[in-house]
């Protein structure tokens, strides 16, 4: 980058290539016409006020082409680098500093499984709109290049010659996997469990993974159960007695390969508390599980238990390091990615048909994840079978998210367990499987160099997976000191590691895309749920004849019997890999609930205990969820009625529910000092909501930060701490009391900003309720310090977080508590995810854009979230909103995060930006009359 830089001054300071004509080369051509070879008929392109496209064709082969070219005119440069992602192909583009991410990413394998889903897996149809989309992206680049494909170009023209290659289809279709990575589940939760086993106990590790609390967030799908006669789920049948999740259950046949819960725990259980029995060892799958479980498993969960702070866990933190640099390209590693979509029944709306909400909460960047576009032909008939308009990903035909004629969908993350690491025993010649050495799959990978130069790797592959290990020297380590009490290969150097996910098994993900397109009915949004293998969405649905549904669909692995997934299993077992997959008929679905309504926010799809799959241990805790339900009982009490506009006004709500639990116990604090009094006084009469103006807002989450950093994260291992915070720590291993000052080491962070724990969510909430009416638990102990005495008791730790947080908002924001306000300290900055975040400070000055304060925060229904380990920055975002009036579409409502267009300085780069800080919503045409009403500028394609 420092290349990067000085080439670019000297290209400014020359004036040659930063003159206005630079910066406005690649804005798209919208009006008059342009020729696009291999169109049948020509294809019209009206664009609004906001430069949101809607394309008219005659063939569904013309509408795909024309999307193709439409997308690259916009955001060419996003749609290439996410291809670099893909294909673990960044050094190509940056230069040597990427090699790593490369390496990682080869050995995952993105692309190459992309290319035998292309080559063996999709249909014929969707390989033909495949073909078309890459012709017209290829089209767009034909006569291009450098400044006339975007500014970024013209920067990188100033080190190098890279050139884009041409589109293919694989590159759509490898897109998938990248959103499947960043929505894979609970991995950095199995990383984290046995990252902690250095410091901490079993049980104490339990009391940070609490169970889902069922009895006060409800569930996605509250009624319903697999009927024992059809083997279908069934909305209206009754659990049986005996079908709790047990992951002892047959899966469908499919690839087999062939861990204890974290569970509810005794809350006065605390850090310090010596070593713990065993009873975890026992890994149990669900309420019906064996008590006793394997020996195999029994074995895996002794062996990761005993992975300790010595040499052993220094391999699962090499792993974490290598998540960290991996592009994120939804959201932060480890945050708990989620969404919120809910569907309400035309009996409770003032329209009388269902409205539909969704806002996927992903991370910030500039442009948008989100590309808004209508795909409407002129004539729906066999030949041309499109009529949709929603939110669709550049570098992928179809629409992801939005409606069509007769239904419309929306997404949420539904968290199921798609990973699992395993440890291997590894040697030159193979891996072992029981008594025998089974040879590696090889391959060998060529990492080619910007500028020069290539490196090549050798990528070996288990039944189970890559061996991720292989890309990290501290991986190769893992397990080296692992105390094993029963049987097990000798560790030698130490264990390998291998991922088993279920998105490196190809699958018909695109398919799915084309069909929810075109879906007519309930029947028909099912059955192309049922391709939606990779990631594991909850998918809302309404239909313009008033119905409602909700499916939970995708490859969810059944593990054998004493295996949960929550912690890495042993690869030398040979029972401990997956025996199949959830057959998609006994997967959860709801149709016209009586309830009349249906709510996705990442919570629990179903109760564990009336189910008779293991989904996850790792669901999100229902915050969200369950104050969209209240929102929603709320106003229909009574027989009110919900409009559009109250769907928009509840995705901008900004309670807090653990402000609302702690709140009352910080104002009986009796608190001395004057200073930190006036900031207590803030919090009398507070509502809980956060605001951006709200000083109460402000100093209850610096109070909750510095509550989390006494009571849990100074007690965590250095892994897991944000990185350079350094602290005075007793050692890993010792047995002396806890206020012992005379025998502390220092330790530093080491986990990146995004990722480092305790990060303040939902699961913390949790964590937290079951200890407050513990009030001497060792959890509330935090060591004296020169300027404090140390904290005994709940309130005592309360009071030292009171005055921390008051301190450091004098800091931030100044001596006088009424200048306070939450959007001064949770502010949103849009970068540029390649040249804006590593690049020349003048280039982020040219591409990033911002602050701006928002409100609400982690785990609010307005989730504009932040890690309360590293500060109070946004890093996760409602990354579009849309309310959808169904049956009426043209009184739906959206917004996208950025705007349209994905070109520096032009009109449309964050155009929508101010109103969504603000909670608006723009009008959505979708019928032809509206479209032409709505069209400041049309392109027409010409073939």
């Amino acid at each position: 980058m420092l290349a990067l830089a000085l080439a670019l001054v000297a290209g400014v300071g020359c004036g040659a290539y930063w003159g206005v004509g630079t910066v406005r080369a690649s804005f798209p051509q919208t009006t008059g016409s342009i020729r696009l070879d291999g169109l049948s008929a020509p294809v019209d392109v009206k664009r609004d006020a906001n430069g949101i496209p809607q394309l008219y064709a005659s063939t569904d082969e013309d509408l795909f082409r024309a999307q193709g070219f439409v997308h690259a005119q916009d955001r060419f440069w996003e749609m290439d680098v996410r291809r670099h992602v893909t294909a673990g192909r960044l050094s190509e583009m940056f230069g040597a500093g990427q090699v790593e991410t490369d390496a990682f990413l080869r050995t995952l394998g993105w692309h190459r499984v992309a290319q035998q889903e292309f080559d063996e897996k999709l249909s014929p149809e969707t390989k033909k709109y495949l073909r078309a989309y890459a012709d017209g992206v290829n089209a767009y680049l034909a006569d291009r290049d450098g400044a006339d494909l975007s500014l970024e170009y013209a920067a990188l023209g100033l080190t190098g010659d890279y050139r884009p290659e041409k589109w293919t289809p694989v590159d759509s279709v490898a897109w998938l996997k990248a959103m499947a990575w960043d929505l894979r589940g609970n991995m950095q939760d199995e990383i984290d469990r046995s990252l902690m086993t250095s410091r901490l106990t079993e049980q104490q590790i339990k009391q940070l993974y609490p169970a889902y609390p069922y009895d006060l967030h409800q569930p996605v799908v509250t009624a319903g159960a697999v009927d024992e006669g059809s083997g279908k789920w069934d909305p209206e049948a009754e659990p049986s007695s005996d079908s709790a999740g047990s992951s002892d259950s047959a899966g469908s046949p499919g690839s087999p390969d062939s861990a204890g819960s974290p569970g509810s725990s005794d809350p006065s259980g605390s850090p310090g508390a010596g070593s713990s029995s065993q009873d975890g060892g026992t890994a149990v799958s669900g309420a019906g599980a064996s008590e006793s479980g394997s020996a195999a498993g029994q074995g895996a969960q002794t062996q990761l238990s005993g992975l300790s702070g010595l040499s052993g866990l220094s391999g699962l933190s090499g792993l974490s390091d290598v998540l960290d640099g991996i592009p994120a390209l939804l959201g932060p590693n480890g945050s708990g990615i989620g969404s919120n979509s809910w569907v309400v029944s035309g009996s409770y709306t003032t329209t009388g048909k269902p409205l539909l909400a969704n806002d996927p909460h992903l991370a910030p960047q500039l442009p948008s994840l989100w590309a808004q576009m209508g795909l409407h032909c002129r004539a729906v008939s066999d030949k041309c079978s499109f009529d949709v308009a929603g939110y669709t990903f550049s570098g992928m035909p179809g629409v992801v998210i939005g409606h069509n004629q007769d239904i419309a969908w929306g997404f949420t993350n539904l968290g199921a367990d798609v990973t699992d690491l395993y440890l291997e025993k590894v040697s030159q010649t193979g891996w072992t499987s029981g008594s025998r050495i089974k040879p590696f799959k090889v391959r060998e990978e060529t990492i080619r160099i910007a500028g020069g130069g290539s490196k090549k790797i050798t990528v070996r592959e288990t039944d189970h997976g890559p061996l991720i290990s292989d890309r990290s020297s501290e991986l190769e380590r893992v397990g080296e000191r692992a105390p094993v009490t029963t049987p097990a290969p000798d560790r030698g150097n130490g264990f390998g590691v291998a991922l088993r996910w279920t998105a490196l098994d190809p699958g018909n993900s695109m398919d799915a895309v084309f069909k929810l397109n075109r879906a007519k009915d309930f029947e028909g949004f099912r059955a192309a749920a049922k391709d939606f293998e990779v990631p594991s969405q909850n998918l809302v649905y309404a239909d313009a004849e008033g119905n409602i549904g909700y499916q939970a669909p995708g490859r969810i692995p059944v593990r054998s019997e004493g295996f949960d997934g929550s912690m890495p299993a042993p690869g030398w077992n040979p029972t401990s890999g997956w025996k199949g997959y959830i057959p998609f008929d006994e997967l959860p679905y709801e149709y016209n609930p009586k309830r009349g309504y249906i709510v996705t926010a990442n919570q629990a799809v179903v109760d564990a205990g009336k189910y008779p799959y293991l989904i996850t241990k790792d669901y999100g805790y229902g915050s969200r969820s369950q104050r969209i339900h209240d929102l929603i009982e709320l106003k229909i009490k009574d027989g009110g009625k919900i409009s559009t506009d109250d769907m928009r006004t509840m995705q901008t709500d900004n309670q807090s529910e653990i402000a609302k639990l702690l709140t009352p116990h910080l104002l009986k604090i009796d608190v001395s000092d004057p200073y930190v009094r006036e900031a207590q006084k803030l919090l009398e009469g507070w509502d809980y909501t956060q605001e951006p103006d709200s000083g109460a807002a402000a100093y209850f989450n610096a109070v909750w930060r510095h509550v989390l950093r006494l009571a849990f994260g100074n007690k965590l291992p250095k892994e897991l701490r944000i990185r350079g915070e350094c602290l005075n720590v007793r050692p890993a291993d010792s047995t002396g009391p806890v206020d012992d000052l005379n025998s502390l080491v220092r330790e530093c962070g080491q986990r990146d900003s995004d990722s480092a724990q305790p990060d303040g969510g939902d699961r913390w909430y949790e964590v937290v309720r079951a200890l407050m009416d513990v009030e001497d638990s060792e959890w509330w102990q935090a060591p004296r310090t020169r300027k404090d005495a140390a904290t005994t008791t709940r309130d005592e730790l309360f009071a030292r977080a009171m005055q921390d947080a008051r301190w450091e908002l004098t800091a931030k924001l100044g001596k006088d508590v009424g200048s306070w306000s939450w959007g001064r300290l949770h502010q949103l900055t849009l970068e540029n995810q390649t040249l804006g975040t590593k690049g020349p400070g003048i280039l982020r000055w040219m591409l990033n854009r911002g602050p701006w304060s928002l409100g609400g925060g982690e785990a609010a229904v307005n989730a504009t979230g932040w890690n309360a380990a590293a500060g109070y920055e946004v890093t996760w975002v409602p990354s579009m909103r849309m309310v959808v009036n169904v049956g009426d579409w043209d009184k739906s409502r959206w917004i996208n995060l950025t705007g349209a267009s994905g070109h520096a300085y032009g009109d449309h780069y964050t155009d929508q930006t101010d109103k969504w800080a603000k909670g608006e919503l723009l009008d959505w045409a979708f019928t032809g009359k509206a479209v032409e009403a709505a069209t400041e500028d049309t392109l027409s394609l010409r073939p």
